[in-house]
């Protein structure tokens, strides 16, 4: 089954977990106290995260400690390849307007 990146970022939530999970690795627990949620939302985005690939974890005693997986977000950084050109282009327009305008 393939999961849309973008409908698993649409959630606000996740992406705080991500943000997080970007800076540093984390158990659940370091994620219900930096986010200020229950375990079980927690949890539940979690799972969303990783069967959607962009989090893993490993097993520390009897801890999983989640990190970030960062082959989905090249996905979704390839499709806006396209639009981060065209933004350039009209920001190098605007630029050459204004300095015509001197």
């Amino acid at each position: 089954m393939s999961v849309d990146a973008f409908a698993v970022l649409a959630e606000p939530t996740r992406r705080r977990i991500l943000e997080r999970l970007c800076r540093t690795e984390s158990s659940v627990g370091d994620l219900v106290d930096a986010l200020g949620m229950s375990q079980p939302a927690v949890s539940k985005h979690l799972k969303v995260l990783r069967e959607a690939g962009f989090v893993s974890y490993r097993t520390a005693a009897q801890q999983r400690i989640y990190r970030i997986n960062v082959r989905p977000l090249q996905a979704v950084d390839d499709w806006l390849t396209p639009y981060r050109r065209l933004w350039t282009e009209h920001l190098d327009a605007l630029e050459r307007h204004l300095d015509s305008q001197e």
